[in-house]
């Protein structure tokens, strides 16, 4: 009988213990100490510095645009998002196993009329730098990412293979462009044959047509030179002072007629040897009736009206 109560006791306090093992909660969340944890949401480990440029190039690559294709090489795992970014992830389960960002969409390589190669810039730190991705597009039988060295630290070179640029003209820039930036390259071919600019010169206008179609990006120092360019007025070529300054000469000699006829005096030179113009407004004393008496005739800058409510 003893042995009985000493046989339930003890089944009693085990079954205690079960009931309190139960309420326990058990973790089931991995150990996230360190960066880049690769047990972390994506979306939490991959953090951009700045949003993809706008799709710009040859159109028939725009459909590669939202897709993503992997290469896989020792433990590390390429994704290649054209028109978006490259990312890189270490497949181990080390504490700190790298996963992140190699690159953001920025522009286009390049030269001799002929996209050479796709950057992608801004991406994870590394020391004092950020890491940054040439893309290589060349002829393949389907669209697959073939190659991945980094030939420096921190700047990777990938290879992308596609049928789309098979064409010996798939890759030209010029036909990319709209007909008045076709032209603006046009004149600068000009320009460059008649030894009006130089070779500098040159590619500094190819370089501005090229950022006016989106293919490269402004940096922000070039955004405000051509705010304050708008403001001021300059001159590239002889040819295009000359004509400006014919059309000013005209608009002045309209003017000057205009300020003869109401009788308004001006100061300058001779139509000819016209180079800055001094007008002094000196309206003459008019008296005009109106319904409330008499008044002075008084002009405002510009107005060569009378006073339209006299009797």
């Amino acid at each position: 009988m003893a042995a009985a109560r000493l046989l339930l006791a003890a089944l009693g306090a085990a079954l205690g213990l079960f009931a309190s093992a139960g309420k326990m909660k058990i973790v089931e969340e991995p150990n996230t100490f360190g960066l880049n944890n690769p047990f972390l949401p994506q979306t939490n480990r991959l953090q951009p510095k700045m949003s993809p440029s706008a799709i710009s190039g040859p159109a028939h690559l725009f459909r590669l645009a939202g897709k993503c294709f992997s290469f896989v090489e020792s433990t590390y795992k390429y994704e290649f998002c054209p028109f978006h970014n490259v990312t890189q992830h270490e497949q181990t389960f080390r504490w700190n196993a790298y996963s992140g960002i190699l690159g953001i969409w920025h522009e286009w390589e390049i030269a001799n009329n002929t996209f050479v190669g796709m950057w992608m810039r801004e991406g994870d730190s590394c020391e004092t730098k950020s890491r940054q991705t040439k893309v290589h597009l060349v002829c393949g039988k389907s669209n697959k990412l073939a190659y991945v060295s980094e030939p420096t630290t921190c700047v990777y070179s990938l290879t992308f293979e596609t049928p789309l640029v098979c064409h010996p003209h798939s890759l030209l820039v010029y036909p990319t462009l709209t007909e008045a930036l076709q032209r603006k390259w046009d004149e600068a071919e000009q320009l460059l044959y008649d030894e009006l600019i130089t070779d500098q010169g040159y590619k500094k206008l190819l370089k501005e047509i090229f950022e006016e179609a989106g293919l490269l990006k402004a940096t922000e120092e070039k955004e405000v030179e051509k705010q304050n360019k708008k403001i001021s007025l300059e001159f590239e070529t002889v040819e295009k002072c000359s004509k400006e300054y014919k059309q000013l000469s005209e608009e002045m000699k309209k003017l000057r007629d205009l300020l003869s006829q109401h009788g308004i005096a001006y100061k300058g030179n001779s139509a000819e040897n016209t180079s800055v113009e001094h007008i002094s407004y000196k309206p003459g004393t008019a008296v005009a009736t109106v319904r409330n008496g008499s008044k002075d005739d008084e002009h405002l800058h510009g107005d060569t009206g009378t006073w339209n409510d006299a009797v």
